[in-house]
C-alpha cells in the first residue's frame, strides 16, 4: 500500500492536472464520451484537453487523437471512459504514454477466471508499476474547485460554491446529491472514490489536509482499505483542527452484506469504527441530512470556546417543548445560564411569559422584534452559552431582508463572535430563496429539528474533544513478563482458565484467587487453602460458557459441600475443575480484547454475565486507554446508571473499573497480535474494588 505522503506527487498530478486526455471522447449526445468533455469544459479547466477516439478528427472543438500514444505530451491525467473489457488495455496504453494518473468509471466486473488475477488486481499492478494515482473504479470521478477540474462523466451543477469542505465518498449517488444540494454548501474538493483500486480514502485525505482551505473533511465510508494510512490522516486532521464528519454505512449485519455485494469490500465491525472515531474526535453521522446540517454548521469558522450547552430562542411554545424532548433524547445540553441572564430576559417579556433557557419569546407579538433582540443579546453575554440557536420555521415567502426574522437573525449573528445558527423545525417548509440570504451572510441554517440538534451536539462534542488531555498510557509491565507471555501465546497451545487469570494478574488486574483440581480430595484441599466459601467451576476442555452446561456451583461453605459439588460436576462434565474464592457481591461487568481484522486489537467494556449478549450493551476502544478514557467509555454504556447504585445499594467503584480497563489496554497493546480474543466475564465491581472472576483467552485462528 502506497503511504499517503509518498502518494502526494501522483495525487497532485491527478487532482491538479495541467493536461488531460479523455479516452473515449465522443460527439454523440447523451453518451459518456460527450459528457466527459462537457463536464471538463463546464468546470472551466484551463489546461490542455486531448480527446482520444479513433473515430473522430475533432470533438467539442478540439483536435481528437486516434490513441493516447499519439497525444503530443505525456498527460497528467487520463480519463478512461471505456467499458470493462477495454479498460485494462486503456490503462496500459495510458501508462506507456507517460500518463501520471487515471480515472475510470467502469464497474471492473468480469467473470471469475481460475489461475488469473481479477481485473482490479491487474489494473492495480499496472498503476503501481508506473507510479500512477487512480480514481475508481465503479465511481463517478472527482471535482476539484481549485484546479477547476471536473473529471466525471456525469452531470454536475452549473455552479458549485467554493468553500472549506472536502467530501470523499464511496457512494457515487451521495457524491452527486451533495453537489446538487440547494443549500449552497461550499466545497473545495468532491471525490467519488469507488472501489479504490489504487488511490484510497487516506490518499485523498492526505491531499485535502495539505490545502489550507480545508476546514471540514466529510466522509461517506463503506470500509477502510488502508487502515494505517487512514489512522494517520485522522491524527493529522486532529492536529490541524480540521473537523472530520463520517457517515459509515454497514452498521448492521444486513447492510454489511450489501456493502460486500456492492463493492466487494468488507464493511467491518461497526464497534471498531466507533472506537476509532472516539479516539480521533471523528463525528459520526447517521444520515445524509444530518451530514448536510453538520457540514453547514462546521463550515462556519466559529467553534465552541466556552460554556456548557446551547441557548435557544423560539416563537412557539409547542415547538419549544418538542425541541426539549428531542434534545433530551439526543443528549444535547442546554446552557446553565446565570440568574442575572434570566432576570434580564424577564424584564423584556410580555406579562405571563416565562424567562428560561430554552426561551419562548413570542407573546402578544407586539414589539416582538425588540424582545427577540434583547433575548439574543442576553444569551450572547452569558459565558455559559456555547452556541445560540434561533428556532423558527423559515416560511418567509416574500419577506424583505431588512425586516422580520431575516433581519433579527443577521443582527444576532453580527452581535456575537460565538457560534450562532438558525434552525427550522420542518425542512420541507424552508423557503430556500430567502434562506439563501442568510447563508450568503455566513449564517448556518439547519433544516429539521432532529438533524439540527444532532449537528449542534457534534459542535459541542468538538469542543469536548479539543479539551481532552493527552492520553497517559498505563505503566508498562516488566519486559521479562511481556516476553514470557508472548512466548507462551506464540506456542499455539490453548490457555486454561487459570492461565488466563494468571495473565490478567501479571498485567495488574485484580483476579479471584483460584486453583485447579482433578479429584474430590484435591478440590477440598484447594478450597481449604483458599478459604471458605468458594466457587467450583468445570474446567473441561471445549466448554467456554460454563453456565450453559450447569457447570458452576457457588457459595460452597464447607468440605462436604465442595465434595458433593465436585462429584456432580465430575460425573457430568469431567474431572477437571477450578476452585475459586467467592468474590463479594457487586455489579457484573464484562471486559475483553478482540482482534479486529481492520484496526487490530481493541478493548471491550460491557454489561456482564449474559447481559453482554442479550443487551448488546458494549463499547470498544483503541489502545492505549488511560483512566480518563476508560471513564468516557463506561459513560457510553446503557448500564452506567446502575453503577451509581440503585435502591439503596452502594455505588460501585467505577475508578477501580476504569483502572482495570486501562491495565487491559496495556495487555492489548503488548500481546494483541498474538491473541484472538480475551473474554473477562464477569468482572465484579463492588463498592471497593473490581475483581475478574472468569477469563477465557482465545488464540488467533489460522
Amino acid at each position: 500500500m502506497t503511504q499517503p505522503d509518498e502518494a502526494l506527487p501522483a495525487m497532485r498530478r491527478m487532482l491538479e492536472p495541467r493536461s488531460i486526455a479523455v479516452v473515449g471522447a465522443s460527439i454523440k449526445t447523451g453518451s459518456l464520451g460527450a459528457s466527459m468533455m462537457a463536464e471538463l469544459q463546464r468546470g472551466g479547466f484551463e489546461g490542455a484537453i486531448y480527446p482520444v477516439n479513433p473515430g473522430y478528427d475533432e470533438v467539442a472543438g478540439l483536435a481528437c487523437y486516434p490513441s493516447i500514444g499519439e497525444v503530443p505530451e505525456p498527460v497528467d491525467l487520463a480519463i478512461l471512459g471505456v467499458a470493462n473489457q477495454r479498460v485494462e488495455q486503456a490503462l496500459t496504453d495510458a501508462a506507456a504514454a507517460g500518463a501520471g494518473s487515471a480515472v475510470t468509471f467502469s464497474s471492473l466486473y468480469e467473470e471469475p477466471s481460475h489461475g488469473r488475477p481479477d481485473l482490479r488486481a491487474r489494473l492495480r499492478a499496472i498503476a503501481v508499476e508506473h507510479g500512477m494515482a487512480m480514481c475508481g473504479g465503479n465511481g463517478m470521478g472527482f471535482m476539484n474547485q481549485a484546479s477547476r477540474v471536473r473529471a466525471t462523466g456525469f452531470l454536475t451543477p452549473e455552479v458549485i460554491r467554493r468553500g472549506p469542505v472536502t467530501f470523499l465518498s464511496h457512494s457515487g449517488s451521495a457524491f452527486s446529491a451533495l453537489a446538487f444540494s440547494d443549500r449552497g454548501l461550499g466545497f473545495n474538493l468532491l471525490v467519488s472514490s469507488g472501489q479504490e483500486v489504487v488511490s484510497t480514502m487516506a490518499d485523498y485525505m492526505a491531499y485535502a489536509l495539505e490545502q489550507d482551505e480545508t476546514r471540514v473533511l466529510a466522509l461517506l465510508l463503506e470500509t477502510v482499505r488502508d487502515p494505517e494510512g487512514f489512522r494517520a490522516m485522522l491524527a493529522r486532521a486532529a492536529e490541524r483542527d480540521v473537523a472530520v464528519l463520517a457517515l459509515k454505512v454497514g452498521r448492521t449485519a444486513a447492510s454489511r452484506a450489501m456493502v460486500t455485494a456492492h463493492s466487494g469490500a468488507l464493511a467491518g465491525e461497526h464497534g471498531a469504527f466507533e472506537a476509532l472515531f472516539d479516539a480521533f474526535g471523528v463525528h459520526e453521522m447517521r444520515s445524509l441530512d444530518e451530514l448536510a446540517d453538520t457540514i453547514e454548521l462546521f463550515s462556519s469558522p466559529r467553534r465552541v470556546r466556552r460554556g456548557d450547552g446551547i441557548a435557544s430562542v423560539h416563537d412557539s411554545g409547542g415547538e419549544r417543548a418538542m425541541f426539549v424532548d428531542l434534545a433530551g433524547d439526543l443528549g444535547v445540553p442546554f446552557a446553565s445560564v446565570r440568574d442575572a441572564t434570566i432576570a434580564r430576559i424577564a424584564d423584556t417579556l410580555d406579562p405571563g411569559m416565562e424567562s428560561a433557557n430554552p426561551l419562548d419569546a413570542w407573546g402578544t407579538g407586539i414589539d416582538g422584534d425588540r424582545i427577540f433582540r434583547e433575548a439574543f443579546a442576553a444569551f450572547a453575554d452569558d459565558p455559559a452559552v456555547s452556541a445560540s440557536v434561533f428556532c423558527v420555521d423559515m416560511t418567509l415567502q416574500g419577506e424583505p431582508y431588512d425586516e422580520g426574522y431575516l433581519l433579527l437573525a443577521r443582527e444576532a449573528y453580527d452581535a456575537t463572535s460565538e457560534p450562532f445558527c438558525v434552525l427550522s423545525n420542518l425542512a420541507s417548509a424552508v423557503t430556500q430563496h430567502e434562506i439563501r440570504m442568510l447563508r450568503d451572510a455566513g449564517i448556518p441554517v439547519l433544516e429539521g429539528t432532529e438533524n439540527g440538534l444532532r449537528a449542534l451536539g457534534h459542535l459541542l462534542h468538538d469542543a469536548a474533544f479539543r479539551a481532552r488531555p493527552a492520553v497517559e498510557p498505563g505503566a508498562p509491565v516488566d519486559r521479562a513478563v511481556r516476553d514470557r507471555w508472548r512466548e507462551r501465546l506464540a506456542s499455539g497451545v490453548p490457555l486454561s482458565e487459570l492461565e488466563g487469570l494468571t495473565l490478567l494478574d501479571a498485567y495488574g488486574l485484580e483476579v479471584a484467587v483460584s486453583r485447579t483440581a482433578s479429584s474430590a480430595r484435591s478440590a477440598v484441599e484447594a478450597a481449604a487453602a483458599i478459604g471458605f466459601p468458594v466457587v467450583l467451576k468445570t474446567a473441561a476442555a471445549g466448554i467456554t460458557h460454563k453456565s450453559d452446561v450447569d457447570g458452576v456451583r457457588v457459595g460452597l461453605a464447607d468440605e462436604d459441600a465442595v465434595r458433593n459439588a465436585y462429584e456432580d460436576l465430575a460425573g457430568r462434565l469431567g474431572r477437571s475443575v477450578t476452585v475459586a474464592a467467592m468474590v463479594p457481591a457487586g455489579i457484573e461487568m464484562a471486559l475483553g480484547v478482540i482482534a479486529d481484522p481492520t484496526f487490530g486489537p481493541l478493548v471491550l467494556v460491557g454489561a456482564g454475565g449474559v447481559l453482554v449478549e442479550v443487551l448488546h450493551d458494549r463499547a470498544l476502544a483503541l489502545p492505549p486507554v488511560d483512566a480518563t478514557g476508560a471513564h468516557r467509555i463506561i459513560d457510553r454504556l446503557a448500564v452506567r446508571p446502575i453503577l451509581h447504585g440503585v435502591r439503596g445499594a452502594e455505588p460501585a467503584d467505577v475508578d477501580a473499573l476504569a483502572e482495570a480497563i486501562a491495565r487491559l489496554s496495556v495487555l492489548a497493546a503488548d500481546l494483541g497480535d498474538l491473541i484472538g480474543a480475551v473474554d473477562v466475564n464477569p468482572v465484579i465491581v463492588g463498592p471497593k474494588g473490581c475483581v475478574a472472576v472468569d477469563a477465557l483467552v482465545e488464540l488467533p485462528r489460522d
